[in-house]
């Protein structure tokens, strides 16, 4: 099946967030450099929040109500906005990017149990992009949840939530080794 990489990928990328933030408290998640940085918690909760906005656009083309916008069926303009997109959430991508409102964690505290609930929904999105081979069969197109000016293929915006996924944790293990080292004495 074509969708067996996904969820290898999403498997992989669930056991890093265990391994490197399941035994975090709330405090240790929810803490933050700085007024502008996320914490730890707040990327994995944007995480969840962005999949889950793709839901939708599943659930009204499997019943035939969802529109894609016209020019979205031209090849070159899905293909240009996919790969734009795909490129700007690569992990090796060192250029901050702000997300669309929509995107936003919450600015409150976030329960410590973040990472559990991450995991069911890592399960759920595996479920949701193994049903959809016979869309990915048909190149389907879609719009950004985001914004319904940017189209790209179904199967590059399962490519970019992962791609995604990677980035953020590649944030979040930088968050963590800035929270381990804020209180580390320089040694003389």
């Amino acid at each position: 099946m074509k969708t067996d990489r996904w969820s290898a990928e999403l498997d992989e990328i669930t056991q890093a967030f265990k391994q490197d933030f399941d035994a975090l408290s709330g405090d240790e998640s929810n803490w933050k450099p700085n007024a502008t940085t996320w914490s730890i918690a707040q990327i994995i909760q944007h995480l969840i929040v962005v999949n889950e906005t793709y839901y939708p656009v599943l659930e009204q083309i499997r019943s035939n109500t969802y529109y894609t916008p016209r020019f979205g069926q031209i090849g070159f303009i899905n293909r240009l906005f996919g790969n734009l997109i795909l490129n700007s959430v690569q992990p090796e991508q060192k250029r901050k990017i702000k997300t669309f409102p929509i995107w936003e964690p919450e600015l409150s505290a976030i329960r410590s149990d973040i990472v559990t609930r991450f995991e069911a929904h890592q399960h759920e999105l595996k479920l949701i992009i193994q049903s959809s081979e016979d869309l990915l069969a048909r190149h389907t197109v879609i719009s950004s949840p985001a914004n319904r000016m940017i189209v790209y293929k179904l199967e590059t915006a399962f490519d970019i939530m992962v791609a995604h996924e990677k980035r953020h944790f590649k944030q979040a293990q930088e968050i963590n080794r800035l929270r381990l080292n804020r209180n580390v004495k320089p040694t003389v």
